[in-house]
């Protein structure tokens, strides 16, 4: 069996709570610790920067997906196992999650939200069965489960989204759950 592919959906900025960089740097750890493979957007900024410079210290594999227009901007992190280049940002959540066993959801901003509600979507619609891992660090994610209660309250959704989504309150949480 392959190791375990955790992609890591964060921020490229690493917020104002110094536990948000604390969370990203022993996820990075860890997941390289276990043998896995973290797999994330890239960037050598943020809590991007942070997972993948921890993963890669702790001596793990790091696969990265940056869509064309970032690397202009020169923010790519190049020195990963693997780099790949895509044309977009949807053919970048795309390669991220085919390329990926779980998914994990630190702290970030809209990307972060974007990514995760795709994936939230696509098992909503029986599209995949893979864990998807929130780290409420601190309650940082407090709102977006208050959201997601009162769109399944209103009749938006089944109750049963709910459950596509493990909220675990730290990274250690979020390792011990996906072993």
């Amino acid at each position: 069996m392959a190791p375990l592919s955790v992609c890591v959906f964060c921020g490229s900025r690493p917020g104002l709570d110094p536990a948000f960089e604390a969370d990203a740097q022993r996820l990075g750890q860890g997941i390289a610790e276990r043998g896995w493979r973290l797999v994330y957007g890239a960037g050598d900024v943020g809590l991007m920067g942070t997972v993948a410079r921890a993963t890669q210290r702790a001596g793990g594999h790091t696969f990265g997906v940056i869509p064309q227009h970032l690397v202009d901007w020169e923010v790519g992190k190049t020195d990963l196992t693997s780099y790949v280049v895509t044309e977009t940002m949807h053919e970048r959540k795309k390669v991220m999650f085919m390329n990926c066993d779980a998914v994990v959801l630190l702290p970030g901003g809209a990307g972060s939200l974007d990514e995760v509600f795709e994936v939230l979507t696509w098992r909503q619609l029986g599209l995949h069965e893979k864990p998807v891992v929130v780290v409420n660090t601190n309650g940082y994610w407090d709102p977006l489960l208050a959201l997601l209660r009162h769109v399944v309250e209103q009749g938006f959704a089944d109750a049963s989204v709910l459950g596509y989504l493990t909220v675990v309150s730290d990274a250690d949480a979020a390792l011990d759950h996906l072993t």
